[in-house]
Formats: structure tokens, sequence, C-alpha cells
């Protein structure tokens, strides 16, 4: 940090060295009407007991989900955290690392990150995974420009039923070049095969579906896939990957490319953010492939050594030609991801996923049975994640839950409810919910 001279001695020296009479000639460059006149307006100091204090007070107005019983997906769930991945977070050498620039410098890091890609690649069963997307909305309009260059076409045909702040992003990101952006229109809470069909054309150069879709919606990926490949368009396949624990990973049918948000694997909720996106494609498309990959190989004296294999940034050695300008590296939930997988192993995904299902469907059924209320899509088959038509306002709904401590679903169009529910529900807080409900 800069030494900022605070004493008359010090500045007078300070202003002789640089040729000023005052510290008004030093601001002189910022206009007057720019100038701050009065006194800053903070308090004033404290001490370090008293500044404590005020720190948990202040915290004691929020209220997470360690105090609320949490319904509220939409992209973000509450998934339990094995004690592990703190563990290993909190240790000084992950936790204040950042972006590799010398890399093979660090081994440890680019180890966690080689580690992360393979646990990925192998959830997604696909040829290999990459690190650096900031989330899964800025992973799949990556994988969408990506696929625009490969086949030399610029038509995007993006499902409906993408989570809507995703759909955002794929539009900021696509509205700027020269690119086609097409939604197709779903039918029952599900895009339909007849659906593609017709809206494939020579200049589709992707088909873009979410599954589970934004609805907890299980889509025909095989049909869906066969299409896009029949039309020479790409198929691209953006997942929950916890879902990968009962539902076929991209790699069976086909996926192209395939994005997921990694929130769900050890990181936690955050008021939102910050996330964690992951990235998959087959191996023919690495060169195109935004981010980095960071691969495993043996130095001079014979040993393991990793090396960041490919990096695609435009600070980097590609400049003007760049798949990508994400700068950043989300090490540290990679890092959290890979705990989370190797702590749940292949058979605690498979759990952490059936449960999750199993709880949703009886949650559902539970509230279609209730007056007043219904499935919104009662022949879709879904994840853990359903909607409802509720009589009632879901807004006063959610009010009146939350003086229960029970955050509800997420308020969608037309009186309707979107509700996740994860392995960590329990059948009193599903029944609690639903008593709730009848009320209204």
């Amino acid at each position: 940090m800069a030494y900022i001279p605070n004493t008359p001695a010090d500045q007078a020296e300070m202003l002789e060295a640089i040729g000023l009479n005052s510290i008004d000639d030093l601001f002189a460059p910022i206009p007057q009407h720019l100038q701050l006149k009065s006194e800053l307006n903070i308090p004033s100091s404290l001490d370090q007991i008293s500044l404590t204090r005020h720190y948990i007070e202040l915290a004691k107005k929020n209220a997470g989900a360690e105090d609320y019983t949490c319904f509220l997906g939409a992209g973000v769930y509450d998934h339990y955290v094995p004690p592990t991945v703190g563990a290993i977070l909190s240790r000084g050498e992950f936790l204040t690392s950042y972006t590799p620039y010398q890399p093979e410098v660090s081994q440890g890091v680019l180890q966690s990150i080689y580690e992360f890609q393979t646990l990925i690649a192998e959830l997604f069963a696909m040829d290999l995974a990459n690190a650096s997307m900031y989330d899964c909305a800025s992973g799949l309009a990556e994988a969408a420009a990506m696929a625009s260059y490969i086949t030399e076409r610029r038509e995007i045909l993006a499902a409906d039923t993408i989570n809507p702040a995703h759909l955002d992003v794929l539009r900021t990101y696509l509205n700027h070049g020269p690119y086609e952006l097409h939604l197709l229109p779903s039918q029952d809470g599900r895009i339909q095969s007849e659906t593609l069909k017709d809206a494939l054309s020579s200049t589709t150069a992707a088909v873009l579906i979410q599954h589970p879709n934004f609805y907890g919606g299980i889509e025909d990926m095989f049909s869906l896939s066969d299409l896009a490949h029949a039309n020479g368009s790409l198929f691209v396949a953006s997942v929950d990957p916890l879902s990968l624990g009962l539902l076929s990973p991209p790699g069976d049918y086909d996926a192209d490319i395939a994005v997921g948000e990694g929130q769900a694997l050890g990181c936690p909720m955050g008021f939102g953010g910050p996330m964690l996106g992951l990235f998959t494609c087959k191996s023919q498309y690495i060169r195109r492939l935004p981010g980095r990959i960071v691969g495993a190989t043996t130095d001079i004296d014979g040993k393991k050594a990793y090396v960041m294999t490919l990096r695609t940034r435009e600070q980097d050695i590609r400049r003007e030609t760049a798949t990508s300008n994400i700068c950043t590296n989300v090490a540290l939930y990679a890092l959290a991801a890979a705990v989370h997988l190797a702590t749940l192993g292949k058979t605690g995904v498979e759990q952490v996923a059936s449960l999750s299902f199993q709880k949703a469907h009886y949650m559902a059924s539970q509230i279609d049975s209730l007056p007043g209320y219904r499935l919104t899509f009662p022949e879709m088959p879904f994840f853990k994640e359903f909607l409802i038509d509720c009589s009632s306002s879901p807004e006063q709904i959610n009010q009146r839950l939350l003086k229960d401590k029970i955050l509800g679903g997420y308020v969608a169009e037309g009186n309707r409810m979107l509700i996740a529910v994860t392995e960590q529900r329990s059948r009193k807080q599903i029944d609690d919910f639903v008593k709730i409900l009848s009320e209204f």
C-alpha cells in the first residue's frame, strides 16, 4: 500500500519534492464543483469490542437458509454442503489464490482445477470440461457463440423453457453479434419434437435445451438431439448436475456442448451469487472452447506435473483471435464442486438425486389434492421442481409462509408458483408448507 503523509512536516516534504506549495495545489486539476467542501458523513471510529458488537447486530438483520426452510429454487438451490467443503476451501493456499498468471508455479491450484475438470467430464459423460465460466448463463451464451463459429451458421434456437435469467444473458451476448435468436415455444411445459422439426432450417447453428427445464420438466433429450443433428446443427444441453444421479447425462444423448450451474455442488446460495459455470464439449471442438484447460504431464525429473494446456481468453496468447473475454477463474468454487463430488461419490450423487425426486413428488401430490390448487402440467414428468396454479395470490401466500419462517416458491406469471424440493427438506417441513396452503 502506498504511504500517505499525515503530518504537516511529512506533507511539506512531499509538496516540496513535487514542486507544489499546498495541498490545494495538489488537487487543483479537479474542478471546484466536484471537490467535497464538508466533512464526510460517516460514523466516528469504534473500538474493537464495539465494532464487533455492531457487526453482529447488523448480521442479525439478515436471515438465511439456516433460519428459514427454503422451497425457493428457480436456478439456486438449498442442497446440503458437507463440512469437508468448508474445511478445504478455508485453507489459506486456496482461499487467497487467484487466477494463476504464472500457472506452473501454482501446482496445487492447477491440480484442483484438473480434478474439477475430470469430475465434471465424468459426471456429464463428455470428453472434456473447462474452467472459468462465471455461471450457467454465461456458459450457455458462450456455447451458442461457439456453435455458430463451428457450423458457420447464425441462427440459434433456444427453448422458451430455459431459465428466463439465462435467456436474458443469452440475448445480451448475441444482440451485438451476427446472430439470430429464436425461441422454441413449449407445449404443456415441454418442447415437442414436432415444434423443433418445424423450426429447424439450413441456417440453424444450434439448438439449446435446458434439462430439467425451468419448470422442473424432463425433456425428451434423445429425440431433440437426433433432430438437431439430422439438420447439421449442434445440440447444446443445459443441465442440473445433481439430476445426473438419476437422469441420462448429456454424453448419452450425444450433446455436442453441455453446460450447467455448479452452485448445487457445494456452493452457498449467497443471495443469488456468485455462481459456478460448468462447460463441457466433444473433443473435436477443443480449439473453440472458451476459458482454460489444465492438463497433466511429467516434468524433467519424471514426476507428475500440471500445466495450463489451453488458455483462449484475449488477455493471453490469443489476443484478437480469443474465443472468449471471460477473464477470471472461479477456482475457489470449482474446488468446492470437486470436494463436494469427491465427498458424495457416485452413490451419494444418486442418493441426493433420488431423495430430491421422491420428496418433490410427495409434496406435489399433497398440494394437488388441496382445493384451489393444481399442478400446472399434471402429465409432465419432473425432477425436483414443479409448477402449481394457485387460487390465491402467490405473493400473499409467500408472505404468510414467512411468518412461519418458510421461504415459499418462485412467483411465476398467472398466479403460479414454482416450488423446489431438495434432499434437505423433511416430511414435517413439507407438511407444514401444505397446511399453510390449505388456509387459502
